[in-house]
């Protein structure tokens, strides 16, 4: 099947209780619904819980000798996977309480950000960004490092000042970020190797508006030229592009609006020799747009227009693979350079790749840790065998950079590889040991990418 046939075929996908707490509860088409939302990866745990209370919780991390937390399985590697006990806690209460004296919002590790989207904007709050589908659980984004973009915009895992979890003996804890410092700092990416993730509090912003433009066909040879310029022209950009041309295929640019939105400028035919899109539409061209969120300046909340897709819509379920690696901001036109000349390597597998910033964070584990960073985005067709031949060229081009992926997307990466480039690593395995000093929430991803071994 050709690349535009293929494009073509996928325009379609984008458009019980708990019984004692000694037994698991497992779906008579269990091994049907677990695998993950791309459909690569079918889980491999034994026995699937699904309590309803955090007492119910508490008991079942006690006594179970290893498990993994399974969210909204928008993962597309082992991360969440397990060879003994999953636990999904969609079942328990989905919690959202807003201070509005602190400005922060605490909610259960259920929660998505299309449901806490909506519940902060009725009450006239906000958070400082999203990701590029509101269908994600915000524990399990923040978990992984999870990122919108904005080169002022920390990933979503920055808006988190408190955290609840449960250790490995079902005690809960709880560490702010005023209070406990680089334990919380280790603490909020930890990719549930810590604990189990009970409650997050985040940090609030009054509600805004937006509205977005998409340009087409962006000349390389601007980008190259005027990159930070380019990825300010809104409070977030994204950059869409398959490298097969000297030109970038799209930019979107969502603009936060402060005031009258009528007072606005007008957004202008020409963006560095892109032309403003006369219609809307999808990071794919050849793709309906009706499941993206609203462009051409129509104004919108924030929380429907940050994400690039509308939460109405089902994203798409399965043919397609992500990977996503992070270099700091400074090398990206030379990132961008070393991936263009693989362009005959990616024209067989990408269907698109997008490019973003994040601003620089102090959390451990975040792949903008201690550097403002830029994201190139791989989405791909569901070829693993042919996927795993490319992404090894790929992270060799961009070593010199240091270069670091997405704990949820596929990598290749080695383990030596990681260590070298994560610069609080060994402080993460001390603070593992503390709370979990068995082991009990490592799985093979977390054995093998974190602790080497």
């Amino acid at each position: 099947m050709d690349k535009r046939t293929f494009l073509k075929t996928s325009s379609a996908l984008l458009a019980g209780s708990f019984l004692t707490p000694f037994k698991p509860m497992i779906p008579k088409n269990l091994q049907e619904i677990r695998t993950n939302w791309a459909g690569n990866l079918e889980y491999s745990a034994s026995n699937y819980y699904q309590p309803r209370t955090l007492n119910e919780l508490q008991e079942l991390v006690s006594r179970l000798e290893k498990l993994r937390i399974l969210g909204t399985r928008h993962c597309f590697n082992t991360v969440a996977d397990s060879t003994e006990n999953q636990i999904s806690l969609d079942r328990m209460d989905h919690i959202m309480k807003l201070d509005e004296e602190a400005e922060t919002v605490t909610i259960s590790a259920g929660v998505t950000y299309g449901e806490l989207g909506p519940y902060l904007d009725e009450r006239g709050y906000a958070l400082h960004n999203l990701a590029s589908l509101p269908h994600i659980s915000v524990v399990g984004a923040c978990a992984t490092a999870t990122h919108g973009s904005g080169v002022e915009n920390g990933n979503l895992a920055t808006a988190v000042s408190g955290i609840e979890f449960i250790d490995a003996d079902g005690e809960l804890h709880h560490l702010t970020r005023e209070e406990d410092g680089d334990k919380f700092n280790g603490a909020v990416v930890a990719l549930g190797s810590l604990g189990v993730v009970t409650k997050l509090t985040l940090n609030v912003e009054p509600a805004y508006q937006m509205r977005q433009f998409v340009y087409l066909q962006l000349p390389v040879s601007e980008l190259e030229n005027n990159f930070e310029e380019i990825m300010s022209a809104g409070y977030s950009v994204s950059l869409f592009t398959d490298y097969q041309s000297d030109s970038v295929n799209q930019v979107w640019v969502k603009q936060k609006i402060e005031g009258d939105a009528a007072a606005l400028p007008d957004p202008g035919q020409n963006f560095f020799g892109a032309t403003l899109a006369d219609r809307h539409v999808h990071p794919i061209i050849e793709i309906s747009a009706e499941n993206c969120t609203r462009q051409m300046g129509i104004t919108g909340p924030w929380y429907n227009r940050l994400p690039h897709f509308r939460l109405e819509f089902t994203p798409s379920s399965g043919k397609e693979l992500q990977a996503e690696y992070f270099v700091p901001q400074d090398h990206a036109v030379e990132a961008y350079q070393q991936i263009s000349s693989m362009k005959s390597d990616l024209e067989p597998l990408l269907m698109i790749s997008e490019i973003r910033t994040i601003a620089e964070d102090d959390l451990w584990m975040s792949t903008a840790s201690g550097r403002p960073s830029v994201a190139f985005h791989f989405t791909c067709q569901q070829n693993w065998e042919e996927l795993k031949k490319v992404l090894p060229v790929i992270e060799e081009k961009l070593r010199p950079f240091d270069v670091r992926p997405h704990w949820g997307k596929m990598f290749t990466m080695s383990p030596s590889r990681l260590e070298s480039v994560f610069d609080h690593i060994d402080d993460f395995r001390n603070l593992l040991a503390e709370y979990d000093p068995t082991g009990k929430f490592q799985n093979a991803f977390v054995r093998q990418n974190i602790i080497g071994s």
